[in-house]
């Protein structure tokens, strides 16, 4: 069977540094590896919570032109809007007679996503892992990037498909398997090394958008918090020390080496040395992406054409799984 690897993201605004080295990267680099990958912005799954429709069209346009001009290629890759693909709705219905309440309530995301307010959360929020199930096994997909918060969803996923399979006796759904970490980094707040970056923190100075200029990413990088010690040649050096472990791994991810060569390469220098050699790293890497992103985003309906152009060759991969399920269950 031919390797098929399905991710989607949520399509959030002001994407920054985090987003890149998180999922982005990974994306761009999967699309190389032999198999077929298709992404997706997972829209129905941002209405699980109240959006402002505008703000939703925006954030949904945003986040398309960040993973074209972060590298996804629309020639090695299907990139497509989950609702543009009706499919994803609809096998999750059917699912949706499959999955039990006792495996949705052993879902620990959904406790920590609704917090106190169980009773007010939607039934979206609640049952929105067996829309993430339909959306991997629609396309019988063979390999699921996840994060450790996401591996309980996929391991749903996997419980349906074989509940479907045994229920109605038939070999319709691939088990898919988990690919779990890579080279994705864990970028911290410029503010504090503790807190990771996020869109979300008031202080714009905690993150690098991708949008940033040349000048505001170097500001950035220069305030930037740290401790007065220079940087130490071996990594234990950084086990106390969350600002400059952070600045160190943001380098390392941004040249695909480790924090032990970064460290090789600048210990025992001073952060007067290194912020500006970080800060012009990445106006380099982010430079061409900030550009391209905003021909992009002044070109919407370029941008729409190749979300429809994505949707229409993921539509055509889905149908035949869905038209399988409605015939096994008799409908």
């Amino acid at each position: 069977m031919t390797k098929r690897t399905v991710s989607g993201i949520q399509p959030t605004g002001n994407l920054h540094l985090g987003n890149y080295l998180g999922a982005i990267r990974r994306w761009v680099q999967m699309q190389d590896e032999p198999g077929e990958c298709l992404f997706f912005l997972a829209d129905l799954h941002a209405i699980t919570v109240h959006n402002d429709p505008a703000a939703l069209k925006n954030n949904i346009r945003e986040m398309a032109a960040a993973l074209i001009a972060c590298g996804i290629d629309q020639d090695k890759a299907i990139l497509f809007r989950q609702r543009q693909v009706p499919e994803h709705a609809e096998l999750c219905w059917l699912l949706n007679g499959t999955a039990r309440i006792g495996w949705l309530n052993r879902m620990t995301q959904f406790k920590e996503k609704s917090g106190k307010n169980r009773e007010g959360a939607s039934i979206g929020l609640y049952a929105y892992p067996v829309l993430q199930a339909a959306d991997v096994l629609l396309y019988n997909a063979t390999h699921v990037p996840v994060g450790e918060d996401q591996k309980q969803h996929l391991e749903l996923a996997r419980d349906i498909a074989t509940k479907f399979n045994t229920d109605f006796g038939v070999e319709l759904f691939t088990l898919p398997e988990p690919v779990i970490g890579g080279p994705a980094a864990r970028v911290m707040s410029l503010r504090d090394g503790a807190a990771k970056m996020s869109k979300s923190d008031p202080s714009d100075a905690s993150r690098i958008n991708l949008t940033d200029d040349v000048d505001t990413i170097m500001a950035k990088v220069r305030k930037a918090k740290t401790d007065p010690e220079p940087l130490p040649s071996e990594i234990e050096g950084l086990a106390e020390r969350p600002e400059a472990r952070n600045l160190v791994g943001i380098y390392a991810a941004m040249t695909d080496t480790t924090p032990a060569a970064v460290l090789a390469q600048f210990g025992g220098q001073g952060f007067g040395a290194f912020k500006p050699a970080l800060g012009e790293l990445l106006v380099e890497k982010l430079g061409p992406i900030a550009a391209r992103l905003a021909d992009l985003k002044a070109n919407p309906d370029e941008l729409d054409a190749i979300l429809l152009k994505g949707a229409e060759k993921a539509q055509a991969l889905a149908e035949p799984t869905l038209k399988a399920a409605y015939e096994a269950m008799g409908l």
